[in-house]
């Protein structure tokens, strides 16, 4: 029976957006992933272009395209989420490049704007059941050639299966090859399906209107951030991690095995 869709003031991530820049966004975890991303972000997006971001959380790599002359407009589902960036948004004075938007991704064709690109950061689409509708939607919204960056969960993290193994939990080590997804609960919030589709499946379900161009791991030797504490007692070997990312990370083969993967799509069309 598919779950129904959260009512505003239910949304899952509601519960989190509040300190979800402190156990992510501002831990040593989420800034060394993150900082993968924005490199992809700073080489696909230039000062003028105009953006949509599709689960902006809490504003934050919004304010980084921002700070670099990007105008994004950012969406959520979560009202808590839209709150924060807001109030960061304010905050840091970038009222004029960043419009907070309260709409989940499955209702972004209700938009009537044109973008010179698009960008998706950690897992939101790995909530989003309909990837050929958002596709449809998508190249509706984008112009011809324009830039999507998307960095979804994949189905086989390395670091994953290792420590779910170790700790005699097999459920939790495989739970990403599940076909259908999982159901996860945030912070005791409102159930919520997670899916992990591959990339193929992904380049095929965007196919009708995007080219897959390029492919990259993030968090591959980097863990995932529930293993925060890990990297708080090792500093040093999450450096040293790190840097081995930005060289194995766009190794074939080994790229898919991150705790995500960071697609750059274009769009098609003249």
């Amino acid at each position: 029976m598919p779950l129904a869709k959260p009512q505003i003031g239910l949304v899952p991530f509601d519960r989190i957006a509040e300190n979800y820049d402190r156990i992510f966004t501002d831990a040593k975890i989420g800034h060394v992933q993150r900082a993968a991303v924005r490199r992809a972000l700073e080489k696909e997006f230039r000062p003028g272009h105009r953006v949509l971001e599709i689960g902006c959380g809490t504003g934050a790599d919004a304010c980084f395209l921002a700070e670099h002359g990007v105008e994004v407009v950012a969406c959520d589902s979560s009202p808590g989420m839209v709150a924060v960036t807001a109030q960061k948004v304010a905050i840091r004075g970038l009222q004029h490049f960043v419009k907070p938007c309260l709409l989940a991704a499955e209702d972004i064709g209700s938009l009537k704007d044109s973008f010179d690109g698009a960008f998706s950061n950690f897992g939101v689409l790995n909530c989003v059941p309909d990837l050929p509708a958002l596709a449809k939607n998508l190249g509706r919204l984008l112009r011809p050639g324009a830039t999507m960056v998307l960095c979804l969960m994949g189905p086989c993290c390395m670091w994953e299966m290792a420590w779910y193994l170790a700790h005699g939990n097999p459920r939790k080590a495989f739970r990403r090859l599940r076909r259908g997804g999982v159901t996860a609960r945030i912070a005791d919030g409102p159930p919520v399906r997670v899916y992990y589709p591959r990339v193929s499946s992904l380049a095929r379900a965007l196919a009708t209107h995007f080219r897959l161009t390029a492919i990259k791991g993030v968090g591959i030797l980097v863990p995932p951030s529930y293993l925060e504490f890990w990297a708080e007692r090792c500093p040093r070997l999450l450096r040293s991690a790190a840097h081995a990312d930005a060289v194995l990370e766009s190794c074939p083969g080994v790229r898919l095995l991150g705790d995500h993967v960071l697609l750059t799509l274009q769009r098609g069309g003249v």
